[in-house]
């Protein structure tokens, strides 16, 4: 995708499908970055507000201005920028509250904690033989539907050459399991710690279930004060990071591939970074709304990265690597995919399940949990779907089996009746599907030709009926 120019995600998806596709996809990648965004200001404002006793709106408040600040000021220069020093707080905060966690006096050598019943079950715990194909779904779902957000394709999209893209997202993935190394000893310490020998008291977290808020409660009763200050600059350089990518990902993906290639194609540089500019602000108040408001962001995180990983993974791969597919069979692919997630239910938002996997069952609030890799299931349906139908619809319409006019999306007559171009794809001798590198003005004039790489199909289009009537008369 860096050889080839793209600028964001969704030019690929609107390059071959068309920008009715690109819209119906940048849906579910907008409910993910912003879900995810006001998630983790969510999470933030509770860390806080653990940590130093300040109302939870303010602190939410306040770190998505900042954010969304210099986010608007100084786009992805500014996010890149920040969060290389953001990037060595987080490491420096947590790695500097270890060691002072471990060494408090109610806490129990982790070693011996780790498959040892001491204050509480191993933390090292145990995978139950029923819930294995659960664990593989969430795996799969981490893993493949951790790759299709623009957050990160913002980034290798923007290296200086797609080598070192790659080399990037590499470096990236070695660089998550070293990060992961202080979150995993935190929380390894709160499963090891006598917490009736602290301030905290009793009962421990998990009975109070309080177990996902262990990084504040850690920092605050096992650490001494400064520390505590340490780990919180942490948590909120992590928060701010993650928020500010989200929300310039939202915004460049509005701006470039709604705004215009959808409406305004011969807009300037200086109108789209104002209509990123005004995005930016909007995302941001609508994340820090959603996270003052929403009962369970988190909730409607896992489904909108439930639905990245089941609709748009499958389209990236179809669009990326499986030759002949168009917009019928993404159509219908993004149809079954969404089907089939939304009937799975979901415990987070109390949504039942219409379709009853084998092994499901109720939980404690009576909503039935699936055990069946539902999630995997119905990204392999959409992938599948997506192929099947594409190459049907193209045996249809080339067999002659549907006329052409029943093409009404220009998705196989108009498209595999003539050439493509290296830059651009005429659908009609008039309208110029605009490309993924630069803006086409679409009409004909002397300079035009100069547009193209392609000269022969240049020459094919000029050749033809409706241009050689035009030149007679």
């Amino acid at each position: 995708m860096r050889s080839k120019g793209y600028v964001t995600m969704l030019d690929p998806f609107q390059q071959l499908y068309g920008k009715r596709m690109g819209g119906l996809l940048f849906i579910p990648a907008l409910m993910g970055e912003m879900f995810w965004a006001a998630a983790i200001f969510s999470a933030l404002g509770a860390t806080i507000s653990v940590i130093i006793d300040v109302n939870i709106n303010i602190s939410v408040i306040i770190s998505a201005l900042i954010a969304t600040m210099y986010t608007l000021v100084g786009g992805l220069y500014s996010v890149a920028y920040t969060d290389v020093v953001q990037l060595f707080c987080i490491f420096l905060g947590l790695w500097i509250s270890v060691p002072f966690a471990m060494s408090h006096p109610a806490v129990t050598d982790i070693g011996l904690t780790a498959v040892h019943h001491v204050h509480q079950a191993p933390w090292l715990g145990s995978i139950n033989s029923l819930d294995i194909y659960t664990w593989l779904d969430n795996f799969l779902l981490l893993t493949l539907g951790g790759i299709p957000w623009q957050a990160y394709f913002q980034r290798v999209l923007s290296s200086s050459s797609a080598t070192y893209a790659q080399v990037l997202s590499f470096l990236a993935a070695f660089g998550c399991i070293v990060m992961a190394l202080p979150a995993i000893l935190i929380g390894a310490i709160g499963a090891s710690t006598a917490w009736n020998e602290t301030e905290y008291g009793v009962p421990d977290p998990m009975t109070k279930k309080e177990a996902d808020m262990i990084l504040p409660i850690v920092l605050q009763y096992l650490c001494p004060v400064y520390i505590s200050f340490f780990g919180l600059g942490a948590v909120s350089a992590a928060v701010m990071s993650s928020a500010d990518s989200s929300i310039l990902s939202a915004s460049s993906m509005f701006a470039r591939n709604i705004y215009q290639l959808s409406f305004r194609q011969n807009a300037s540089d200086r109108e789209l970074v104002w209509v990123m500019r005004i995005t930016v602000f909007l995302f941001g108040a609508s994340a820090t709304a959603m996270a003052l408001l929403a009962s369970s962001v988190y909730g409607l995180w896992y489904l909108s990265s439930d639905l990245v990983y089941i609709i748009i993974f499958p389209q990236l791969l179809c669009v990326l690597f499986i030759k002949g597919t168009n917009t019928y069979g993404a159509i219908a692919g993004y149809l079954f995919g969404l089907v089939l997630r939304i009937t799975g239910g979901e415990p987070y938002l109390y949504l039942q399940p219409l379709i009853y996997y084998p092994g499901c069952y109720p939980d404690e609030n009576n909503i039935y949990i699936q055990r069946f890799p539902f999630k995997t299931l119905a990204m392999l349906t959409s992938f599948f779907t997506n192929i099947i139908v594409s190459y049907l619809a193209k045996y249809l319409f080339e067999s002659g089996t549907l006329p052409p006019k029943l093409d009404f999306l220009d998705a196989v007559v108009a498209r595999y009746s003539r050439e493509h171009m290296d830059k651009a794809t005429l659908v009609k001798s008039d309208n110029i599907v605009l490309n993924e590198l630069a803006p086409v003005n679409p009409r004909h004039s002397l300079t035009l030709s100069s547009t193209f790489t392609n000269k022969e199909a240049f020459n094919y289009v000029d050749s033809s009926p409706e241009l050689s009537n035009a030149e007679d008369n």
